[in-house]
């Protein structure tokens, strides 16, 4: 069995995700709906990460249980450096090009968390494919989430 190749990839998958709002928490705090609501999403990525750590252990895996942390200094430094060079994209741009980034790296936590519950159930491992049950539908929240916040944005990003 393979379990632990995709349990190792959704956990540095979750991590990506997490890293993904947090990053755009971070560049729209201007815009109230987007910060708090990737700040609550992020929160899920964690407890995925978590309990992926934890049941990685069954299958011989030594998986860091800390979820990502906030945007790197280098990309701080990198994203003022921007702004200072004139090179920042109006904000309803740049919140449409970090939606589309979002929903693509949802979009494949989701086909990842997939992919464990068949495995899953294929190999009869019960408390795995309880943790992909218990898991994915905060995923799929969370591609929802980004693909109505895609179409809201978009007219008024691409038409002003």
């Amino acid at each position: 069995m393979k379990l632990d190749l995709v349990i190792r990839e959704l956990h540095r998958s979750e991590n990506e995700l997490a890293h993904a709002l947090l990053r755009m928490a971070e560049r729209h705090k201007a815009d109230h709906e987007t910060h708090h609501i990737t700040a609550d999403l992020v929160r899920w990525c964690h407890d995925h990460v978590r309990e992926l750590a934890g049941i990685g252990k069954h299958y011989g895996l030594d998986l860091d249980p800390s979820p990502a942390g906030e945007p790197t200094l280098l990309e701080r430094a990198r994203e003022k450096a921007d702004e200072w060079l004139g090179r920042h994209p109006q904000p309803s741009l740049l919140l449409l090009a970090d939606l589309r980034h979002l929903y693509r790296v949802a979009s494949g936590v989701s086909l990842d968390w997939e992919l464990l519950a068949q495995a899953a159930q294929g190999a009869k491992q019960v408390e795995l494919l309880e943790l992909a049950e218990r898991c994915h539908p905060q995923t799929l929240r969370q591609v929802r989430w980004a693909n109505a916040r895609l179409k809201e944005s978009a007219a008024q990003a691409l038409l002003s």
